[in-house]
């Protein structure tokens, strides 16, 4: 019975146990429904109807400019989510401070706090860069609204200007001091810091130069004992990628059509005072021109004449620089013969067995695009003539790229602007183009101060104004001042380089020198008068053609006795001299076939006697030939002149007139110290001669010192001979080396690159000369300018 109970007892139970259960999930089931009913009224319970705005704390700002950035309308329902946005557009705005939206009833309050206006800007700390320089790099400006956003982009600017004079530890804080109505001082606080300078530059990859000859093509230099005048060695970023692609420009002038540049990696010492920079880079074959040939796409176009215009040779070393000067050569070819459109396609073949390039040069009819303006903006002092002349093309021309290109280089190297960008585009139709150059003006006025020592002139100083842009006209005018302890000049240089809107350049020289020599018994003083043409006949050769009167006399120094010759020289008072001249010039240094030889060959001829007192021709020459060997560590230098007087009439020359030889043409002897000499009157004058020549032959080269120094060695071996004295009045004269009689000198020399210019130390020994020559062993010339 109890067994049955407690059985019946447990299944009655279930009852209220189920009831319990269905309940429980009535009331969840009701939550959540009513959970899922209710939310859109919680959103709802988001969302504002603005009627009207308060806008509060604004001094500057109109209440309605206010109201209108912020995007609501009256009468608009707007969430939360668009008053954040609402929000965020006034902060934008960039002339409040702070902003707070707040919603009462149906009036949506707005507080702003306004930023301040700038009362003044100032500058403290900076010694190395002037308060001019930095102001004007900024944004920021007195009388507009302050920004911090700004103020600390102006802040960065600022540090970038150091940066580019190698103080990349600068720092500038922008700090505001607090004024009445809303104004602030803005005050930017630099700390300079010292330059950082570049101590080692290094290279990696480099088989065929050293590191030595590198460097010195480079911009950026290492530091060295007179960095203090030297700014090369300071560290700047930008010059990075400049020296990445003069070196490029190095090896492909070279040959090396392969080459390319890693990396250029600048890493801190461990001291953190200074960086090194190592360049990775790749070499690649040494490359030289093959086959050359010429082709003609073009019906009646003969190639035959087009690869007789062609330099370049097969053997001769590659270079971009000589294709494109023979496709310029030969598109000027094709305008000469009226061969209107054409374009010089160079198509290369490479040849790795012998490493050689074929080139072939083919002549196709380029697309009919004409020229239909050139647009000059930017320039407010010269004049558009200027610039337009540097152009080969005029409207209404044939379009040739490669043309424009070299225009804007000749516009560049004109020196008279900082920005100058020459870019075509479509014109008015498809078959036109208009140039664009919009340049942008520098200072082209200087002012030099210099000082000079040589053994012949002593020390001296030198003051010189210049205007190489004179009325915008593209003319230089040029004053200078010289005096030293023995002689003193005054000239004034002008120069038109396009006379006549050709390119022929006219030269005016006029001036006043004496001198007053310790290796002379007498001083003189001359003026004179120097017009001058020259043009180019050819790309490396130039003729010259020139007018020149002067006015010349002798003086006796302060008791002084002269020799016999001297003496009669004196008493010929001033005498005046007209004469008409031509040189001839062909430089091969720069634009030739050999980017390590070079030569030069100068003649001229000069004739007096139209006017004036004396008549005489006087011929000059000169040669210089120059290479590198040794993978370019040492330069050797051969040169040579010649000179030859010949007087007319019944007069007698001068020794003004005559040929004498100082240590700047022949080392190893005083200024005028070889040649024929008067020993009258217990004297010893030197006379001159009507003849000369000279041969130097000299080289240079690297000592094995640090490259920092700046120090290189060199040797040299100069001979040669002044000599005849005919026409001239040798009564009661005591002469000697009237026949004259050849000279050798041998030397070594120290050059010595400093910021003041080259230096060169020469210590010479004559191997032959004369008992009565004026030797001297040591000779140092220098040359600066500040």
């Amino acid at each position: 019975m109890t067994d049955r109970r407690g059985a019946g007892t447990s299944c009655g139970g279930q009852k209220p146990t189920n009831k319990i259960l269905w309940q429980t999930l009535r009331i969840f089931s009701f939550v959540i429904i009513a959970s899922f009913t209710f939310l859109p009224e919680v959103a709802r319970a988001q969302s504002y109807t603005i009627n009207s705005f308060d806008v509060e704390g604004n001094r500057r700002i109109e209440s309605s400019t206010i109201i209108a950035r912020t995007g609501i309308q009256p009468g608009q329902t707007v969430t939360a989510g668009q008053l954040n946005d609402a929000f965020q557009r006034l902060l934008d705005s960039g002339v409040f401070e702070t902003v707070e939206l707040t919603p009462r009833g149906n009036t949506l309050v707005i507080e702003v706090e306004e930023y301040p206006t700038i009362n003044q800007i100032s500058i403290e700390g900076n010694r190395r860069v002037k308060d001019d320089l930095l102001l004007e790099a900024i944004n920021s400006q007195p009388r507009r609204v302050f920004t911090p956003q700004l103020a600390e982009a102006d802040a960065d600017q600022i540090a970038e200007i150091y940066s580019a004079q190698g103080r990349v530890s600068a720092t500038v804080i922008p700090r505001i001091i607090r004024r009445s109505d809303n104004r602030v001082d803005l005050v930017f606080e630099i700390a300079e810091g010292t330059t950082i300078e570049v101590e080692r530059v290094s290279f990696v990859g480099n088989r065929a130069y050293s590191d030595r000859r590198l460097r010195r093509i480079l911009e950026t230099k290492q530091a060295n004992i007179l960095r203090t005048f030297l700014r090369g060695d300071t560290f700047i970023a930008d010059r990075i990628e400049f020296d990445k692609q003069v070196i490029r420009d190095f090896y492909l002038s070279r040959g090396y059509v392969d080459f390319r540049v890693n990396s250029a990696n600048v890493e801190f010492t461990r001291e953190r005072d200074a960086f090194f920079l190592v360049m990775n880079i790749t070499e690649g074959q040494k490359f030289s021109f093959g086959k050359i040939s010429t082709v003609s796409e073009i019906p009646g176009v003969d190639p035959a004449a087009y690869q007789a215009a062609l330099k370049i040779r097969p053997g001769v070393t590659y270079s971009p620089s000589l294709i494109e000067s023979s496709i310029a050569r030969q598109e000027r070819l094709g305008l000469k013969q009226g061969v209107d459109f054409l374009r010089v396609e160079p198509r290369v073949t490479r040849n790795p067995r012998d490493l050689t390039l074929d080139v072939q040069f083919v002549l196709t009819r380029g697309p009919r695009i004409f020229v239909e303006r050139i647009d000059i903006e930017g320039n407010t002092t010269t004049l558009d003539r200027v610039i337009r002349r540097q152009f080969d093309t005029v409207e209404g021309d044939p379009f040739n790229p490669r043309e424009i290109r070299q225009s804007a280089e000749r516009i560049r190297a004109l020196g008279f602007f900082a920005v100058a960008d020459v870019e075509p585009r479509e014109g008015s139709t498809p078959s036109q183009v208009i140039v664009d150059v919009d340049v942008e003006e520098q200072p082209t006025g200087s002012l030099s101060l210099g000082g000079s020592y040589s053994i012949s002139d002593g020390f001296g100083i030198a003051i010189g104004l210049n205007e190489s842009n004179f009325l915008g006209r593209g003319q230089n005018l040029g004053l200078t001042l010289s005096t030293a302890q023995d002689s003193e000049q005054y000239i004034i240089n002008f120069t038109e380089p396009y006379l006549l809107g050709r390119r022929l350049q006219f030269d005016l020289g006029l001036g006043l020198a004496s001198t007053n020599s310790s290796f002379a018994s007498y001083d003189t003083k001359r003026v004179f008068f120097e017009p001058q043409l020259s043009y180019a006949i050819s790309e490396l050769s130039s003729l010259r053609l020139r007018y020149g009167w002067n006015r010349s006399e002798m003086k006796q120094q302060d008791d002084e006795v002269n020799g016999a010759v001297i003496a009669s020289e004196i008493e010929q008072g001033k005498r005046t001299s007209s004469t008409l001249g031509v040189s001839y010039l062909y430089d091969s240094r720069r634009g030739g076939l050999n980017p390590n030889a070079g030569v030069l060959f100068e003649v001229g001829v000069d004739a007096a006697g139209l006017g004036g007192d004396n008549e005489f021709y006087k011929t000059t020459a000169r040669g210089i030939a120059q290479t590198r060997v040794l993978n370019e560590e040492v330069v050797l230098r051969a040169s040579m002149e010649v000179g030859a007087l010949h007087w007319q009439g019944d007069d007698f020359s001068r020794v003004i007139d005559r040929f004498l030889i100082g240590p700047n043409t022949f080392r190893g002897f005083e200024p005028a110290g070889l040649g024929p000499r008067d020993l009258s009157n217990g004297q010893d004058d030197a006379i001159g001669g009507n003849y000369y020549w000279v041969a130097r032959f000299e080289s240079d080269f690297p000592l094995g010192l640090p490259e920092e120094l700046g120090l290189r060695g060199g040797v040299f071996y100069d001979v040669g001979n002044v000599y005849n004295i005919n026409n001239v009045n040798t009564a009661g004269a005591d002469i000697v080396g009237a026949d004259g009689s050849i000279r050798h000198v041998i030397g070594v020399s120290v050059l010595w690159e400093t910021p003041f210019g080259p230096l060169r130390f020469n210590f010479s020994k004559a191997l032959k000369k004369e008992d009565f020559d004026k030797e001297q062993n040591f000779d140092l010339t220098v040359q600066a300018r500040f």
